[in-house]
């Protein structure tokens, strides 16, 4: 054993040779003296299985081996299952130390929590949410229950980066400081498997700096790696009904690969891991053998979700999850022997995580990719011709392979509407607190820096001239009546919300609904149930979107999904069909990872590519409309979209990257762009306030309770990139 591992509490060294463990792993070695000297922040990146929770919780632990007097660990994550996880991870070495480990979440045991607020000691799991309602319901409790606190481990780090919750956490971690009064700041320890631009991850886990942040960066990869995509045409059944769909083609080969082992299968959307499960479930039964397929997502009961998780663990029984992103995290499902992707992936970092899953134990990492593409027709679509699912899909395994390169965090956003949930949180946890206290707390030195003292008086103003603050004469800040009601209730310590089911109608019938987290107006074109609609009504009181038919051929196969794609994917998309081959090379060798039917995909894209010049025309005519091709993210696709509405285009959509506009000349569009490019002042937060109807904007939880010029900035940022907007037409040098 290394040198650094003598500096692990005796009893922790032997739990370690009790694993029977030769050595520790590389990250486990290198985080013992920086989180045992208490001075430094620590990120520990690393694949999936790599040893991260040991590398964080040996030196931790042997840190606080001795201390009884208060909780001496807080271990935060985005999951209950995790902490549930970890708990049971944790228990042996626990007891060997004679620590307490306590879960506190919504479904722990109650008899754990009150033996912990009797007697808190040892190590907390706990989310965001348990937390944030122990400062607002227990501030006084949790000051003396954290008194000796010596450090905060953020699991599943990636998952927070950016995002509502993390602003949240980021809050809580600065709130729970200043509550404990500490003369120096509580190291924190972040763990992650996939972490993109690691400068903005350090400096996002403690924005003020008041430590330093050392970086752990697992180096040891796969030994071996097996890549597949495999294509399929999704052909039009003939009279017979002789042809099947692309998915019932991708199931049937599903069932064929996986029977009999335990593997997870992505099918990105809740509708087609349900319709995937239970596909492969109905095979089972026809062939009267054991069913080995279940679906896990988070509408499921907890209960099939546990017991699904529970039989992953199994090694003697063949299981195949069919899931969404519920099990991309570090949940312990024990060894899977591959993991496959229905449809492209929503991100490189979310494939990167995905792909950790498999290949454990030092067996191959496998992951199989199953592309369906619609079969060309006269009137098909650009995006079909481009076979671009298949190409994005190409585009992001080139990415995670041989640039190693992940989608960096957005913290760019303004989060208003956390910002306006933590003031209530705040006050609430003070009972009373003078405006200069919570700019003080909360955005000079805390999560919301992005926040000008301009808007955060805006927003305190319009709280109050909506009852959800008050002002006493003292000058002290109070939760208002209409803030009691949103504060008592207990949805209040989430940050985040699902959001709404919308219905479309057409003609009275209703063909199903969607969430409403996308950015849609009237007048707009959308794909819904394999056709065109065009927006014509939204009724935000009853739910509703109605639509009518819109011209066009067959919708394109591929949408895009609801998550956005990064500028570098798409420019990786660009170049594969430059460079008219998509293999990756290693040493004086080109490896092919596609099959048969994929190749043939690829090579009817490709040629669509050339024979339209695409590599020089960004714009070209198809029938009566014109399709623009930037190549870039969606921020960008999404700003050019509605900088053609702001130019009162109404039959205008965008899939797969690609914007079409409907009934329009080649040069009219170029005109328009031309105007454009001319406009420098139009912003983020123009854009953002031509979407007439308001409730389309409310993309986190209490944006519905934003002033308008807040509500605007927010969107523009989150949504919109005018600037990269205009820099693309600009180069285009019409």
């Amino acid at each position: 054993m290394p040198n650094s591992f003598q500096k692990l509490h005796p009893v922790v060294q032997k739990w370690v040779y009790k694993q029977g463990w030769k050595d520790l792993r590389e990250i486990q070695q290198q985080s013992i003296e920086p989180i045992l000297s208490g001075n430094t922040d620590v990120v520990i990146s690393a694949s999936t299985a790599a040893g991260k929770t040991e590398a964080a919780f040996l030196p931790a632990c042997s840190a606080i081996a001795d201390q009884r007097d208060s909780f001496g660990i807080v271990y935060i994550s985005p999951l209950k299952a995790l902490i549930n996880d970890q708990y049971r991870r944790l228990e042996q070495l626990s007891d060997m130390l004679d620590m307490t480990v306590t879960p506190w979440h919504g479904d722990s045991l109650q008899s754990k929590k009150k033996k912990a607020r009797r007697d808190p000691q040892g190590i907390l799991l706990i989310t965001p949410e348990s937390l944030e309602s122990l400062l607002i319901r227990e501030s006084g409790w949790v000051k003396t229950a954290f008194e000796s606190l010596q450090y905060i481990i953020i699991d599943e780090y990636h998952a927070f980066i950016g995002s509502e919750r993390g602003y949240q956490l980021q809050s809580l971690m600065f709130r729970l400081e200043s509550l404990l009064e500490k003369e120096k700041p509580i190291p924190r320890i972040a763990l992650s498997a996939t972490l993109g631009d690691m400068d903005s991850v350090l400096d996002y886990l403690r924005p003020i700096k008041s430590l330093p942040c050392e970086l752990i960066k697992g180096s040891k990869n796969h030994s071996t790696l097996k890549i597949q995509i495999r294509g399929y045409l999704d052909c039009k059944p003939d009279e017979a009904g002789d042809v099947l769909s692309a998915d019932m083609q991708i199931a049937s080969d599903l069932y064929g690969l996986l029977r009999g082992d335990s593997h997870l299968v992505f099918a990105n959307s809740r509708a087609r891991t349900e319709i995937f499960a239970a596909t492969l479930s109905d095979m089972c039964k026809e062939d009267t053998v054991p069913n080995e397929f279940f679906p896990h997502h988070g509408s499921l009961a907890k209960e099939l979700r546990q017991e699904l998780e529970s039989r992953l663990q199994l090694e003697n029984k063949p299981t195949t999850a069919v899931c969404t992103m519920t099990l991309e995290l570090g949940i312990d499902i024990g060894k899977v022997k591959s993991v496959a992707q229905v449809t492209a992936p929503h991100s490189v970092a979310s494939l990167r995580q995905r792909l950790g899953r498999s290949g454990r134990r030092g067996d191959p990492a496998i992951l199989r990719m199953f592309i369906a593409e619609n079969e060309l027709i006269l009137s098909s679509n650009i995006v079909d011709k481009l076979r671009i699912e298949l190409l994005q899909s190409i585009a992001m395994i080139r990415l995670l392979l041989v640039k190693k390169w992940y989608e960096p965090a957005d913290t760019e956003q303004f989060h208003f509407s956390t910002l306006l949930h933590q003031i209530l949180a705040v006050i609430s946890q003070w009972g009373g607190v003078r405006a200069d206290q919570l700019w003080a707390l909360l955005c000079k030195s805390g999560s919301f820096s992005k926040v000008s003292m301009e808007h955060f008086k805006m927003l305190l103003t319009d709280m109050g001239e909506h009852r959800l603050i008050t002002q006493l004469s003292s000058g002290e800040l109070v939760i208002g009546d209409k803030g009691e009601k949103l504060v008592g209730h207990y949805t209040f310590y989430a940050v985040f919300n699902t959001p709404e089911e919308f219905r479309i109608i057409v003609n009275g019938k209703t063909l199903g609904t969607i969430p409403l987290d996308d950015q849609i107006i009237a007048g707009q074109i959308i794909i819904f149930a394999g056709r065109r609609w065009i927006i014509e009504i939204i009724d935000t009181s009853k739910k509703a979107i109605y639509v009518k038919a819109a011209k066009g051929g067959k919708p394109p196969k591929f949408s895009g999904g609801s998550m956005s794609v990064h500028d570098e994917v798409r420019q990786e998309m660009y170049q594969v069909y430059v460079q008219g081959d998509y293999r990756i090379k290693v040493a004086d060798t080109s490896l092919d990872f596609l099959d048969a039917t994929a190749k043939e995909l690829f090579s009817e894209g490709l040629k669509i590519f050339r024979d339209l010049n695409l590599k020089e025309n960004f714009i070209i005519s198809q029938g009566k409309s014109v399709f623009i091709m930037p190549w870039l993210g969606d921020k960008i696709v999404l700003t050019l979209k509605y900088l053609f509405i702001k130019h009162e285009y109404k039959s205008i959509s965008e899939y797969g990257g690609i914007i079409e506009v409907q009934d329009v000349q080649e040069s009219e569009v170029i005109n328009t762009l031309k105007k454009i490019i001319t406009d420098k002042k139009v912003t983020n937060t123009d854009l953002a306030e031509i979407i007439i109807e308001r409730e389309v904007k409310h993309l986190e939880k209490y944006d519905y309770l934003l002033p308008e010029p807040l509500l605007n900035i927010g969107f523009g940022a989150k949504i919109f990139n005018v600037k990269g907007a205009l820099k693309w037409i600009t180069n285009l040098d019409l």
